[in-house]
């Protein structure tokens, strides 16, 4: 989540999500994620005690993906820092089309493509390589739903959100999922992206955008 290392494809798939600085304590302590809807439901994946990873918290996950609900099935997701794969990993297991999942820790990237394996499902993509280098060029194509969960008090968002923009990797229509300190102001977001929904659970802000088309002149 962090910091970098040299662009490395996994070949399978990867887990997200890792602790930020003032981030709630999750409740799937101890390396351990309990998926909690869909084909996986109930199943407990492991990831290693790296980069202090905790995943998004199951109550802000329940909340995420019912707002979600209408929309995942058949959909292209994209998890950036991975970390556990708390989102990306319930996203497949709800009927997503294909899921790649980013993360910059060689471990993390390793347990989420075993985890994907131990699943049996095809449907997942690990990469390990830093998220503001994959984002500095277009994507093969571009995704229906993006999560986006990354270290506090970074300036992470300010930072990706413009090349998400500039390069293409959300189109009108797109879903963006992110999360950032309560405390703070939202993150300044394009003109034609509208919150749909938002809510505050302890030292997190967690909010939904839908990217709709420009105004025309």
């Amino acid at each position: 989540m962090a910091p970098r290392k040299p662009a490395r494809s996994v070949k399978s798939n990867t887990p997200v999500n890792r602790q930020r600085t003032g981030k709630a304590a999750s409740d799937s302590a101890g390396g351990e994620l309990r998926i909690i809807g869909g084909e996986w439901r109930s199943r407990v994946l492991r990831f290693p005690d790296a980069g202090g990873v905790r995943p998004t918290p199951s109550r802000i996950r329940e909340t995420l993906f019912n707002w979600l609900n209408y929309h995942l099935a058949g959909s292209r997701c994209l998890d950036l820092f991975a970390g556990s794969g708390a989102l990306g990993m319930e996203a497949l297991s709800r009927g997503a089309a294909h899921t790649v999942l980013v993360d910059h820790t060689p471990a993390l990237a390793r347990a989420l493509a075993s985890n994907l394996t131990l699943l049996g499902s095809t449907r997942g993509e690990v990469r390990c390589q830093p998220v503001e280098q994959l984002l500095t060029q277009p994507p093969e194509q571009p995704f229906n739903i993006l999560f986006m969960d990354p270290p506090f008090r970074q300036g992470w968002l300010e930072r990706l959100i413009p090349l998400l923009e500039t390069h293409q990797w959300v189109l009108p229509g797109s879903w963006i999922y992110m999360e950032y300190e309560s405390e703070r102001q939202a993150p300044a977001v394009p003109e034609n992206w509208h919150l749909h929904r938002s809510k505050t659970a302890g030292q997190v802000t967690y909010a939904l955008y839908r990217i709709q088309p420009l105004q025309q002149d």
